[in-house]
């Protein structure tokens, strides 16, 4: 059953349209705003320059404000499997939430419904894999911090809809907080690069460092966000690249 969709068009977008073929990614947001309305506003507002392609209420209804055919403008500047400024091949959800910055409360159910519903129907009709549905702080892992440690991405990949790892939660939890040694540092960050987080090409960034491992977290070891990589997090890590 394909969701219910309302529009409410916002005028920040490109207007030339894009190949069909070129949506390559879903990005998963929230809007980080206490008040829905405001939110809702802010997307289509031409003063503000950024947008969505749909927009989830708290009460779980769908609101396109931009055609998936043309580029909305979610991502910014971001890098994912060496795609640059992913606007161009992605098509980007607006959750309400009031996000870390305020209260940062649960996603509601019916946003969880209505979330994987939209995805089925975006997956099916552009062809999207389920590794390159993703969270702002994936592709963005020095700004942004959404759709954060909340959003249920385990949930979402029991319905094939997102990626998640096939390893025991009891016996992971056994290897957490146990450090890495220098080679497995190594082979850590090397994981992350290939899963299609940003490459770090100087080893002596350690801000940037902790924050792509606080973003990789954040998808796929969310009880504890602290950006140091540990015994558990290289498992996960190591999982995710098989599958």
């Amino acid at each position: 059953m394909w969701p219910k969709i309302s529009t409410n068009y916002s005028p920040n977008f490109n207007a030339i349209k894009r190949s069909k073929k070129n949506i390559k990614f879903i990005i998963i947001h929230y809007t980080g705003m206490k008040h829905e309305s405001s939110a809702l506003n802010r997307l289509c507002d031409n003063k503000t320059k950024v947008s969505a392609h749909y927009f989830i209420k708290k009460d779980g209804s769908i609101l396109n404000l931009v055609p998936p055919i043309y580029e909305a403008w979610h991502a910014g500047k971001s890098n994912w499997k060496g795609f640059k400024s992913l606007n161009k091949y992605s098509i980007g959800i607006e959750i309400q939430n009031s996000g870390h910055d305020n209260k940062y409360e649960n996603f509601t159910q019916k946003q969880i419904n209505s979330t994987k519903k939209l995805l089925k129907y975006l997956k099916n009709k552009y062809k999207v894999k389920s590794k390159n549905v993703l969270g702002h702080s994936d592709i963005a892992p020095d700004r942004k911090k959404d759709p954060g440690e909340k959003f249920p991405w385990k949930e979402l990949a029991k319905s094939q809809l997102s990626q998640w790892h096939n390893l025991n939660e009891n016996k992971l939890k056994q290897k957490r907080l146990i450090l890495l040694n220098l080679v497995e540092e190594s082979n850590f960050m090397m994981n992350l690069s290939k899963i299609g987080y940003f490459k770090i090409l100087k080893q002596n960034n350690n801000i940037k460092k902790r924050n792509i491992i606080r973003a990789f977290q954040r998808h796929f070891r969310q009880n504890l966000i602290n950006g140091i990589s540990d015994q558990e997090c290289l498992m996960i890590s190591k999982d995710l690249i098989k599958s």
